[in-house]
């Protein structure tokens, strides 16, 4: 941590937190109902989020601050194999283009607010429910966690909390400011605070990016000279490994690392409960397919944002850290009060998607654990109360995560909650599709991708770390390096597909499926969509 202050920096920074945590409150008042007191209206803004909110709000939700801090970090570290959140980012909208909208339809349809809630009403299974919305939980906390260490090297880079032997509270003081805001009008607010706040977040994010793609370059001599300087340092060999630090593009040995990697992040991505909550919050169909088609614009942007990496390579960026690797390049290239601007983009980047991953947690444990098994007949005042008090309680949480431990162990973690979100999938996505999997089946699957997941990632060691010290391994029976949450996945689907042929054989009883075909394909106003109900009403049956 640097010891002297940034101020210009600091100032521009703090206009635009002051100016978020102004529009965070007034977001209560943006479309209110006349009765807030229901998760529709807390947990999903209404149901009433159009194409162009719906895009900011989902972009908002998805690119965050760990991924403008650690997407260049990684191509920083090792080169081209950092790129593969671009393949992974181009490979999901078509995917979603197929279930997305079919959710929505079907969520609208029977007020669904979670993806558990669907689980259980498809399947008539609250065994399965649970399982689905605790993976959610744990798989979004750490990931809640990424976005305060985004904050973080934001404000160790302009120097904010002191030196090194700085006392412990005045050095967290920022941090914990910054999180105590994003709690409170995240409690008062809701969805609306993120998705007015979106708007902020995702201009700054476009604006920092086509300026950093065109005036990095020509401060450092051209783009020829920032990938020779960087080729020429990723092949030279780590003193600490003995090993080249990386690469300007994947090795044969590689290719099998990162395209497993690229394709699971791919069906992950939707899994996770912050991207359910922000798709489900639109107000039609046909919005969510709009979306589909235009969200890739966004991997334009991470594609240059990317490139980043190799820049701060050129410019002889050095961090022990190298999560600071791109707010250091910004400190070190752009004017004070640019870097300011700059600063803002990545700590509002991480406020929105902490907001939406804080909500999307809470509504699971609210709608699938507390309704579901500890209070049946909570009304909907309840529900909300109880989600916005698990909001609270999972910000804290995460916040607890970041200062108690290593900042490698926090990304750690989140590429575990990877490898476990992404056995929900074969539940989540086979059941928009098919009734034919059987509910002890999927939970058998994802019981054996949950175990095999975790126990690979506990196994993996670096110098640094003992045990989950990345989310690549062998895979069995290949000999080639790969991505574990995908081999967990496939384990996952084989028992899933084995066991519903046994279990179909032998007659087992099957859950009550409370949709129809009709619901997937119904529309907001058609008759019977729960969303047209009145607000103290919306939503409230659940499947129950």
């Amino acid at each position: 941590m640097k010891n002297d202050v940034n101020g210009v920096a600091l100032g521009v920074f703090i206009f635009f937190f002051l100016a978020v945590t102004v529009m965070g409150f007034m977001a209560a008042r943006w479309r209110a109902a006349e009765n807030a007191n229901n998760l529709d209206e807390w947990g999903l803004g209404g149901r009433s989020f159009g194409t162009w909110v719906t895009w900011f709000l989902l972009g908002g939700d998805l690119y965050t601050a760990y991924t403008f801090v650690a997407v260049p970090a990684a191509i920083y570290a090792a080169g081209a194999s950092g790129f593969f959140a671009v393949p992974y980012t181009i490979l999901v909208y078509p995917l979603i283009f197929l279930f997305l909208p079919r959710l929505w339809s079907v969520s609208h349809k029977h007020g669904y607010v979670t993806t558990s809630d669907f689980v259980r009403g498809r399947f008539g299974s609250k065994g399965l429910s649970l399982a689905v919305a605790v993976t959610g939980i744990l798989a979004t906390m750490p990931y809640i966690a990424l976005q305060l260490v985004g904050i973080q090297a934001v404000l160790d880079v302009m120097g904010v909390g002191g030196g090194e032997n700085t006392n412990w509270f005045i050095k967290d003081l920022p941090l914990l400011i910054a999180f105590g805001v994003l709690a409170a009008y995240t409690y008062s607010s809701g969805l609306r605070a993120p998705a007015l706040i979106a708007f902020v977040k995702d201009t700054l994010i476009y604006i920092v990016i086509v300026v950093a793609i065109i005036y990095i370059p020509i401060k450092l001599g051209g783009f020829d000279d920032i990938f020779s300087k960087a080729g020429a340092w990723l092949s030279s060999d780590n003193p600490k490994t003995g090993a080249p630090r990386g690469a300007l593009a994947p090795g044969e040995k590689a290719q099998w690392a990162y395209a497993t990697l690229a394709v699971g992040s791919a069906l992950a991505l939707f899994m996770y409960p912050h991207s359910i909550t922000a798709t489900l919050s639109s107000r039609s169909r046909e919005v969510i397919r709009r979306n589909t088609t235009i969200l890739p614009l966004y991997s334009l942007m991470l594609g240059l944002l990317a490139l980043l990496g190799f820049m701060a390579i050129a410019a002889g960026v050095k961090v022990d850290n190298n999560q600071l690797a791109i707010p250091q390049l910004f400190e070190d290239m752009f004017p004070d009060w640019f870097a300011g601007v700059a600063f803002a983009a990545i700590g509002i980047g991480a406020l929105v998607p902490a907001a939406i991953m804080s909500i999307a947690a809470a509504n699971l444990f609210t709608r699938n654990i507390y309704k579901d098994f500890l209070r049946p007949n909570a009304t909907p005042e309840q529900e909300t109360k109880v989600s916005k008090l698990v909001s609270l309680l999972v910000k804290v949480g995460a916040l607890v995560f970041v200062l108690g431990m290593d900042k490698s162990v926090a990304i750690n973690f989140q590429l575990l909650g990877g490898v476990w979100i992404l056995q929900t999938f074969p539940a989540l996505v086979g059941g928009l599709f098919t009734r034919w999997f059987h509910r002890w089946a999927l939970l058998a699957g994802w019981a054996v991708g949950m175990v095999y997941g975790t126990m690979a990632a506990y196994g993996v060691a670096t110098p640094t770390q003992k045990h989950f010290g990345g989310s690549q391994k062998e895979i069995p029976g290949i000999g080639e390096i790969g991505y574990i949450g995908f081999t967990a996945f496939v384990l996952n689907a084989a028992v899933v597909v084995v066991l519903t042929l046994v279990l179909r054989a032998v007659k087992a009883p099957d859950g009550v499926d409370e949709t129809t075909a009709a619901d997937y394909k119904a529309d907001a106003g058609d008759p019977g969509v729960k969303a047209d109900l009145p607000p103290a009403t919306a939503g409230t049956s659940g499947g129950h």
